[in-house]
């Protein structure tokens, strides 16, 4: 890659996480999708997971002024990421939503895997492996969204390592992102070691604090949101909570830059 002096510089990848509230405020006081949208395109991500993703919503639909005629993914996506990924959670009469990607690259594969382990938390997993040009091979791209309850995220953590053992080179590119909800820091060990992942802030900065606060998005306390990566060095990484992401969703956003090498 060349950059704008000339130079030579590394292959980079640019990734986003971000619990999307299903488009509404903290406390679901307004519609804010239009917005989320717009400050989507200022990260100019890559890569985007997005959990809470309202697929579908008919009442809305029919009493929210400027409620979007297409899907939360599809609208949010239209004219920047190409190729986009949906896996539905939580079905009622009115709709649904779920986990998604959006993604500047192909996506060759896609897999929603029902992880829920209590009949009112409907949870799933979000598989793709999308063709990034700088990769030798496909990146599996895994976005989450887990349990409340530290028994349930265990075997939910369980169940996506073992999803991932069997479809995936143990030397495959791999990102897991999402609400990991996971305040005690267990995902380290019950996921990262296990895969060989690092976590993008410890990564980028070696912080013995990280993950990073998330949650809620105004003055972030809990670390909530994750982003876990192999087969990349962490150029940099951020949370994005206060203005004007606090308006947007209870959950801060984060981001990081990835180079397209492994960590040596």
């Amino acid at each position: 890659m060349i950059d704008k002096r000339g130079d030579v510089t590394e292959p980079t990848l640019s990734i986003v996480t971000y619990n999307i509230h299903k488009g509404f405020s903290q406390f679901n006081q307004h519609m804010m999708v239009h917005e989320l949208r717009e400050q989507l395109r200022v990260l100019d991500a890559d890569i985007v997971f997005l959990q809470e993703v309202q697929g579908k919503h008919s009442r809305y639909a029919a009493t929210i002024e400027n409620w979007p005629q297409a899907s939360q993914q599809e609208f949010l996506a239209e004219d920047v990421w190409q190729a986009t990924a949906y896996g539905r959670n939580v079905i009622y009469d009115h709709g649904h939503h779920g986990n998604a990607i959006l993604a500047r690259f192909p996506i060759d594969h896609i897999h929603n895997q029902d992880v829920t382990h209590l009949r009112f938390e409907r949870r799933g997993l979000l598989h793709c492996a999308i063709n990034v040009p700088e990769s030798p091979k496909a990146v599996h791209c895994v976005c989450v969204h887990l349990s409340l309850f530290a028994r349930s995220r265990r075997r939910q953590l369980d169940a996506l390592s073992r999803y991932l053992e069997d479809i995936a080179e143990p030397d495959s590119p791999l990102i897991i992102a999402g609400d990991f909800n996971d305040w005690r820091n267990e995902a380290d060990g019950l996921l990262a070691q296990r895969l060989g992942l690092i976590e993008v802030l410890g990564g980028c900065y070696g912080s013995p604090g990280s993950p990073g606060r998330s949650f809620p998005a105004k003055h972030p306390v809990l670390r909530l949101d994750r982003i876990y990566v192999r087969g990349f060095s962490v150029n940099c990484a951020e949370v994005h909570s206060g203005d004007p992401w606090s308006k947007i969703s209870d959950h801060a956003a984060l981001s990081a830059q990835l180079f397209c090498t492994p960590v040596r």
